[in-house]
């Protein structure tokens, strides 16, 4: 039996309109007026796109710096072999750095940090960790800037807010753009930089509508519909 939504979720449903979609600023200030919960809510937007994920070529997914960072206290994980490229990144600040060690942890079942970044030489290793990290979205990839021999700068991007996105199989994206602590000035821009980035992930061999919905919600919110004909979408 499905829980029954709790006295601040009903109250939060009679401020929002369900058959109306709100341009973005409008959205924002709607959620800003939702009861909050005791803790910083996450907030996120979410597509319904008109892709179908089991073809390569409609895979849509990349990475996006969120002007305002993401709220979020990310943990990052650096593979790479004693030297330069290790130093640079412990100086950057990552939480994690090393390499036939760190693979061993990994192996053994550990996975307590955000993202993972790896020099293209410890990728020789690293990749026997696709079926531990793959599933968890923490396989380190060249298309999401977190295979490079620049540790520094993917540490330093990852940690001041750059965000990664793709789509699930059910055709799906969410994307966190902050937490209700924000301003509203603050979670519009980043929520801005969001679906601009995925509008742009358009695959070109789509037929037909890309984004069929969009919302914004918070952790504990109702969603607010979007209206994202600013956006040209």
């Amino acid at each position: 039996m499905p829980a029954k939504p709790s006295k601040r979720y009903r109250k939060a449903l009679t401020m929002v309109d369900a058959n109306r979609s709100y341009p973005l600023t409008s959205a924002v200030e709607v959620l800003a007026k939702f009861p909050k919960a005791k803790f910083d809510e996450t907030v996120e937007v979410a597509f319904r796109l008109g892709v179908d994920p089991k073809q390569s070529d409609q895979m849509v997914r990349g990475t996006v710096p969120l002007p305002h960072g993401s709220g979020k206290v990310v943990r990052v994980l650096v593979f790479a072999k004693p030297g330069a490229a290790a130093d640079a990144a412990r100086a950057a600040g990552a939480e994690y750095v090393g390499f036939e060690d760190l693979i061993k942890k990994c192996q053994e079942g550990w996975s307590d940090f955000d993202v993972a970044v790896a020099t293209p030489e410890a990728m020789v290793e690293v990749r026997k960790l696709g079926k531990v990290l793959g599933p968890r979205g923490l396989m380190p990839n060249p298309k999401t800037g977190t295979v490079t021999e620049d540790t520094a700068k993917a540490v330093k991007e990852v940690k001041a807010g750059r965000v990664e996105f793709k789509v699930d199989k059910a055709g799906n994206v969410a994307v966190p753009v902050g937490k209700v602590s924000f301003t509203p000035a603050q979670l519009v821009e980043n929520a801005r930089a969001v679906i601009e980035a995925v509008l742009r992930a358009r695959p070109a061999s789509l037929k037909g509508a890309y984004v069929r919905s969009c919302t914004l919600s918070s952790t504990m919110s109702p969603p607010v519909r979007l209206e994202l004909r600013e956006f040209n979408a």
